[in-house]
């Protein structure tokens, strides 16, 4: 198959979006067969999310699939990644998020029209804060996105040196096929699960500015406002901390 990176990022990250905002609409929108059911389980979902993503489009890619680890990538020069690169792996993900959440609504359709809380629609597009407290919301997106981002650097592939044909310093990389995305999900799960408490952890450009920008444009009845105030944090927030552990990535060798 030919797939370019474009296309490549485009289709796992509307995969991350429809599995991730997927799930927290099954949790928070009236009469699903998920409601109620918890922070664990979005955070499960999303977790599992990341890995589908990953894994389908990871060969074509490098299944970034998030601006603040293509930004990190190209600025720690990762992999030889350029900067030219950035804008066709932006394109991807930001087109594919939005995608991803006008799936997600028509998909859910009846159920949004019988939820009447319109805090609970915008959360299956996008993060809010629970206490809207804006610095320690922007500190806890920075720290969160460095987490997720910063491991990413530390990750190697494991490998083998067959003995007496081949020095140690040429072993051959071992592949784990679709396991090899799994601890990225792992990660997104755990930090979800430490982190998440306090602005939902959108740890991802993409997937919160264009879903949000989806609440903006759909007919969903009594959605209430996309609350643009906040917005650029989910924005700006991962992209420091993405930096930051750009930073440090360079400097450890």
């Amino acid at each position: 198959m030919i797939m370019t990176p474009f296309v490549a990022e485009l289709i796992g990250t509307t995969i991350v979006v429809v599995l991730g905002n997927g799930v927290v609409a099954n949790v928070l929108l009236r009469q699903t067969k998920g409601h109620g059911s918890g922070w664990i389980v979005i955070t499960f979902g999303w977790g599992m999310g990341v890995f589908v993503g990953v894994f389908c489009v990871s060969k074509y890619s490098g299944a970034h699939l998030n601006p603040a680890v293509t930004i990190a990538m190209a600025a720690a020069e990762h992999q030889a990644f350029a900067w030219s690169q950035v804008p066709v792996f932006l394109g991807g993900q930001f087109l594919g998020a939005f995608l991803g959440a006008f799936i997600v609504y028509f998909f859910y359709r009846p159920h949004f029209k019988v939820t009447v809380d319109a805090g609970a629609k915008l959360a299956c597009f996008c993060t809010i804060p629970n206490i809207r407290d804006l610095p320690t919301a922007f500190f806890g997106e920075v720290v969160g996105t460095f987490l997720l981002v910063f491991p990413i650097f530390l990750m190697v592939e494991p490998s083998v040196a067959l003995d007496g044909s081949e020095p140690a310093t040429q072993a051959r990389k071992l592949g784990l096929g679709a396991l090899g995305a799994l601890p990225v999900g792992l990660l997104v799960f755990a930090i979800g699960l430490s982190l998440g408490g306090t602005t939902g952890y959108a740890i991802n450009p993409a997937r919160d500015l264009a879903p949000r920008l989806a609440h903006a444009l759909l007919p969903i009845p009594g959605k209430g406002g996309s609350d643009w105030g906040y917005g650029w944090i989910p924005v700006v927030a991962p992209v420091v901390g993405a930096l930051l552990a750009a930073g440090l990535a360079r400097a450890l060798g």
